[in-house]
């Protein structure tokens, strides 16, 4: 598959950076001399050893010469050891179907990324141009995205120059902030329609563990036979948001470019919180990552009913809202109101209640939206009960 044109200028023209690349070489074999990179002298790190607790009562201990590495610069890809179990578990979870993509024959490969959010904010300055694809409760509509794609000529792929859509980008399970899931069944179409037009699909998948099916739905990598998906997870919400960690899986044309962006703006993840992670994934092994994901699950998903009997109990006549079965938020259209804006930064606030207005999430952020979003990630059963109660007053007020 021919890669050149999902490539920016900028990023085309990205060139490997030698210093980086004599300073990895070097780390990884003890053997050579290193004069080369400018390493700061470990022994004089204040910090020397660490013990942490987890949730069995176990600890996780970091000795001194573990420290030294934690603390130090390491490759921007990540390190070796993490990006070593982080395939096994894709090819556990996801198994790519033909050889020919599978991260042992080299053709995928993952990197170790910061942890992100809010694509929306970081398209709209690059001047994208992003067209919006309509969904119901069960996230994309398949036949709205090829009725927007109709505008192209599947041959027009093959052009030079063409100015066909470069990527769909979805969260497919439990999706900010709609809550939706898609089906296996549009999945499958979705990616059909991929390779008619020849665009990319980028999987950001922050909610897959917290799936409320004891099946979780196959993911679009698991579909792909062509190399056209960048599959995006995160230890955020299943392990620690404040590590600000995550991982990339995708073709290696694609994630070279991405690893040269990243020397030149973060250099790489933290060393300390990849080395943190690590331990804790060997101490655990899959089976015991899968089973401390199971009980996310159930919590969430307790949760998830604990708001949705608050809002049977006061919203109900007064807004609609769809079951999510995955993530963590509850997508609610307020009636007889264009615009939540107001009532949620002013009237909502004022009887103690945060919530997010719809228009936070729209490609224009000036249009008038009658959703708001809500979360069970965080606040108690009691206090969503109580939030719910104010928020129906505040619709009675502004109604």
């Amino acid at each position: 598959m021919n890669y050149s044109r999902f490539l920016s200028v900028v990023s085309a023209a990205r060139e490997q950076n030698l210093l980086r690349l004599t300073s990895s070489v070097a780390q990884k074999n003890p053997s050579i001399i290193m004069i080369s990179g400018g390493l700061p002298s470990p022994n004089y790190f204040p910090f020397k050893t660490a013990s942490f607790t987890i949730e069995d009562g176990t600890t996780l201990e970091i000795g001194e010469a573990l420290m030294k590495r934690a603390l130090q610069y390491s490759d921007t890809q990540g390190i070796p050891e993490l990006l070593s179990w982080l395939k096994d578990l894709q090819r556990t979870l996801h198994n790519p179907p033909t050889a020919k993509y599978s991260p042992d024959q080299g053709q995928m490969e993952i990197c170790v990324t910061i942890g992100s959010q809010d694509a929306l904010s970081k398209l709209k300055p690059l001047g994208c141009n992003i067209i919006k694809v309509p969904s119901d409760k069960h996230g994309i509509i398949p036949k709205a995205l090829e009725e927007i794609l109709s505008r192209w000529r599947p041959e027009d792929a093959k052009k030079l120059n063409n100015n066909l859509p470069k990527f769909l980008y979805t969260i497919p399970n439990g999706s900010n902030p709609a809550g939706t899931s898609l089906t296996t069944e549009r999945k499958e179409k979705i990616y059909q329609l991929a390779r008619c037009y020849d665009f990319l699909i980028i999987e950001d998948d922050p909610y897959y563990f917290l799936q409320f099916e004891k099946t979780k739905a196959p993911t679009f990598l698991s579909m792909d036979v062509d190399g056209r998906v960048i599959r995006c997870d995160t230890f955020s919400k299943i392990i620690s948001a404040g590590l600000r960690l995550g991982f990339l899986t995708g073709p290696k044309p694609l994630t070279d470019r991405i690893i040269l962006h990243m020397q030149i703006s973060t250099m790489h993840p933290s060393t300390f919180a990849q080395i943190l992670v690590l331990e804790l994934l060997r101490k655990w092994g899959k089976k015991g990552l899968l089973e401390h994901t199971d009980r996310l699950a159930e919590f969430y998903r307790t949760q998830r009913d604990a708001m949705l009997a608050a809002a049977d109990k006061w919203l109900k006549g007064l807004a609609d809202w769809y079951v999510p079965t995955a993530g963590l938020f509850l997508w609610i259209k307020i009636k007889g109101i264009s615009d939540t804006c107001q009532m949620i930064m002013e009237n909502a606030l004022e009887r103690g209640v945060s919530l997010v207005p719809g228009r936070s999430f729209s490609t224009d952020g000036s249009a008038p939206s009658s959703y708001v979003r809500a979360s069970y990630s965080f606040a108690s059963p009691d206090q969503m009960d109580q939030a719910f109660q104010a928020l129906a007053e505040v619709i009675k007020e502004v109604v």
